[in-house]
């Protein structure tokens, strides 16, 4: 996808180093960051300068990378992915990475071993833009599909960023609706803001303006209004794990739009890669809901009139904050999933029916 004309993807392997475009500077910024150590590979996940949980994925393989760079040691490697799977504990891609590449490169020898891990890690980043590239193509025919009926522009609502700062390429939720666009259908997203660290409005809204497509930030609260009044005709949504039985862990708010679309008969669906599906836990009360710095919602980042970015308190100095990052959307609130192999119930059934 693109920024200000030019074409990138949102990770790559230059000179021994790891590029990122730190997305904490976004939209305000546009920084190009170099990742030289395993301890800045955490520390980007950490922060958030890399998010979604693809992209935390391929950080953490890449991380991994830097680490024999630093050190070929086995137990230096060994504590790196340790330390790499607990930087963010929620999105079970960054673990799934982290084990494929562990197993990939358990038993090799030193004078192999950083050469492997570079191939390695580039497959997980190649596959990732492959299977978005065909999510994307698979929801595409639902959207195609509403437009063909309403013969008007498509309105789609999305919370948190799906797009493809969060991935590699394409997005999973934004994935259809750039195919869409490059087809012709004319679409239109509600963007929320997704509050406290407003992905929505500083990436969803910044990615969706620079391919040209219309867009509207709105408050958290606003999709069940907009949807009362007919201003939605589906829902999209990413998702940071999925277990087996079609729950949907998300960025915090996606349950609360699954519930307003539940109650205005709106498609929710729910876009994935399969390296998001959590096969092991059968109950989404065993998820491990990151918990965030309380300061993320009491204060807030912006630009001023020097063109500098400012953070400032917006709470009482005494109130307490809670700021729990994702919530979980059950299955039966899921219209369907759409994965890289096609669009399924969310259900075991119709997971293990793709997913031999």
């Amino acid at each position: 996808m693109k920024i200000e004309g030019k074409s990138y993807k949102t990770i790559w392997f230059e000179n021994n180093s790891v590029k990122i475009i730190d997305q904490t500077k976004l939209p305000h910024q546009f920084v190009i960051k170099s990742l030289k150590t395993v301890k800045d590979s955490i520390n980007a996940i950490k922060t958030m300068e890399v998010r979604g949980a693809p992209l935390i994925g391929a950080t953490a393989a890449y991380g991994l990378v830097l680490s024999i760079v630093e050190n070929s040691d086995l137990s230096f490697l060994k504590k790196s992915s340790e330390e790499l799977i607990a930087s963010r504990p929620t999105a079970i891609n960054l673990k799934w990475a982290v084990d494929r590449m562990m197993k990939k490169l358990n038993g090799i020898n030193e004078k192999d071993i950083l050469k492997i891990a570079l191939d390695e890690a580039k497959a997980i980043k190649e596959e990732d833009e492959e299977f978005c590239k065909n999510i994307g193509l698979n929801g595409l025919k639902i959207i195609e599909k509403i437009s063909n009926k309403k013969k008007d522009t498509v309105n789609i609502l999305t919370h948190c960023n799906a797009g493809w700062l969060a991935t590699i390429d394409w997005g999973t939720a934004t994935s259809p609706i750039y195919h869409a666009h490059q087809k012709g259908i004319k679409v239109h997203v509600w963007v929320d803001e997704t509050r406290p660290r407003n992905q929505g409005a500083n990436l969803t809204s910044y990615e969706l303006n620079e391919e040209g497509i219309s867009n509207t930030v709105i408050t958290d609260n606003a999709g069940g209004i907009l949807m009362q009044r007919g201003q939605v005709d589906m829902c999209i949504v990413g998702t940071d794990r999925t277990l087996s039985n079609g729950d949907v862990c998300n960025k915090i708010g996606t349950y609360l739009k699954a519930l307003s679309a539940k109650d205005n008969n709106i498609p929710f669906y729910v876009a994935l890669p399969s390296s998001t599906i959590d096969w092991s836990i059968k109950d989404h009360k065993q998820i491990p809901i990151e918990e965030r710095n309380p300061e993320e919602l009491s204060h807030v980042e912006g630009i001023d009139e020097n063109n500098e970015i400012k953070k400032i308190r917006i709470y009482p100095q005494k109130s307490k904050s809670l700021n729990l990052a994702f919530d979980v959307t059950p299955a039966k609130l899921v219209t369907g999933l759409i994965t890289e192999k096609g669009i399924c119930e969310a259900s075991e059934k119709g997971l293990k029916g793709l997913f031999k």
